[in-house]
């Protein structure tokens, strides 16, 4: 299940090389990544994935593809093949494809009631995003709270979160993990970013939805 510091990739808010980006990431800590690029061509994008899968594995880390295609075509490890892992958005099919592991992006109680078979979802966004500015109102960490109190699955917290303070506000509020985007795809130095929050999350106090109501 994921959880941690999760990223979401970006190439074209990268200030490097994207699989270099990612790399760093891994280095510095992030054990799970959603891959997003989904304007590129199908055969490009499944490139993408069979470079930074192994990445990934070699961490103990895994690889998420955002959107109902797996992209199959990704090496197998030597230790078997790769978790199948998807992460859809609210307006992807439902029920969702088969995977071993399915999340979906959720803003409301009214999408958190459409959830079938998924596994874990995403609640968005938590603070004003550079990503998606049309998004909103920001659920801040109240409105997060609330939200996690009223989903059935364990729950990441997404959008705009750049800092260790909102890190740790993101796990008071229940969440089991934070995905992130921005702060490390534009970070001149991604290990040490990725590494900054992801000792933030290992150290935050945890609330338990039973302690939040």
């Amino acid at each position: 299940m994921p959880g941690g510091v999760v990223l979401l990739t970006d190439r074209r808010a990268a200030r490097g090389d994207l699989v270099g980006v990612v790399a760093g990431a891994v280095a510095g800590g992030v054990r799970w990544v959603v891959l997003r690029e989904k304007d590129l061509l199908r055969e490009e994008r499944r490139a993408l994935a069979d470079e930074l899968q192994p990445i990934l594995a070699e961490a103990g880390g895994n690889l998420i593809v955002a959107g109902p295609d797996p992209l199959l075509a990704i090496p197998v490890p030597a230790a078997g093949r790769p978790l199948v892992a998807l992460h859809l958005s609210a307006a992807d099919p439902y029920p969702p494809p088969e995977a071993d592991l399915v999340g979906r992006s959720c803003h409301d109680e009214g999408e958190l009631s459409r959830l079938t078979t998924e596994d874990y979802v995403t609640l968005s966004p938590v603070f004003p995003t550079r990503s998606k500015p049309g998004y909103g109102p920001p659920l801040r960490p109240v409105g997060l709270a609330r939200l996690i109190r009223l989903s059935p699955l364990p729950a990441l917290a997404l959008g705009g979160i750049e800092i260790p303070a909102q890190v740790r506000a993101c796990v008071q509020a229940g969440a089991v993990g934070v995905a992130v985007l921005g702060a490390i795809m534009r970070s001149p130095d991604p290990q040490q970013t990725a590494a900054e929050l992801t000792s933030a999350f290992e150290a935050a106090p945890t609330a338990t939805v039973e302690e939040d109501r």
